[in-house]
């Protein structure tokens, strides 16, 4: 038996990206993977649909369930959790991959925009963590991973995009708040964020082309999730981890080999860290 068998994690935005990345690596430890996204058809310029990654998670060697979901939608979100509670017997990880990205100031940004990136990140978070913990109760080992930044209160951080930063701190603040809200019920709820950029399309299409060459490759933040998925006993709950750090924890020293580009020198930090 693989350390995730018979195991059941649900991934909301894991059409393509970390979300994909992270879904396959559950599938290759013989999990169960619920694919949560709105990709149900293809993209023109973006790869991936929650059939296609249900698939790649079947080859892996998991079982796959693939729903199309608007994690805006509370109704859906519910029928989605219970959907994949019947079809598993159970949720065992819930990973807040979903998220909007808006890298613009306060006085440059529609409000309808932050209300978009707001629903998205924030109460899309918070749907479906609600929606999640009476399964997550039942579980041995209930985890809550949110893709959310530290908290840094830096001046630099706090200036150029207030809107997109009040949504990603959002997201820690509320994971934070769960981590002691169900510590007595023994789940687990921690974030994570790459130490540098990750080669997706976000990067590519939203941020900009040439920092895909600078970048790291999603299987990091997978392998980063996966340890925080086999940790027990509440061990990193309540904490904000960092991929990289997480991982030389965990023993792992080489990391040439998550470069997108084996030549590249000189690595992008990720938004919201320091040197």
């Amino acid at each position: 038996m693989t350390p995730l068998t018979g195991k059941t994690v649900f991934i909301t935005g894991s059409s393509r990206g970390i979300g994909r990345e992270i879904a396959l690596i559950c599938a290759e430890q013989g999990a169960n993977v619920v694919i949560a996204a709105k990709s149900d058809q293809p993209h023109p310029k973006l790869p991936g649909t929650i059939h296609s990654v249900a698939q790649e998670v079947e080859d892996a060697g998991g079982k796959a369930l693939a729903i199309k979901l608007d994690v805006r939608d509370e109704d859906a979100v519910q029928r989605a959790m219970q959907d994949a509670a019947e079809k598993f017997i159970g949720i065992d990880v819930l990973v807040n991959n979903a998220s909007a990205i808006s890298l613009s100031r306060l006085q440059d940004t529609d409000i309808k925009r932050f209300d978009l990136i707001h629903s998205i990140n924030v109460r899309g978070t918070l749907v479906c963590s609600k929606a999640a913990i009476p399964y997550l109760k039942k579980s041995q080992n209930g985890h809550i991973i949110t893709l959310s930044p530290p908290i840094n209160l830096s001046s630099h951080w706090l200036k150029p995009y207030i809107p997109y930063t009040l949504t990603k701190y959002g997201m820690t603040l509320l994971t934070l708040g769960l981590a002691e809200e169900l510590r007595g019920d023994g789940i687990s709820a921690t974030t994570l964020w790459p130490q540098t950029t990750i080669a997706t399309a976000a990067i590519e299409f939203a941020l900009d082309k040439d920092l895909l060459k600078r970048s790291r490759t999603p299987r990091i933040m997978a392998e980063a999730a996966l340890e925080i998925i086999k940790s027990e006993n509440l061990q990193l709950s309540g904490q904000t981890l960092i991929d990289e750090s997480l991982l030389r924890d965990r023993g792992i020293s080489d990391f040439e080999q998550f470069k997108f580009d084996p030549h590249a020198q000189d690595l992008m930090r990720d938004l919201f860290l320091d040197a």
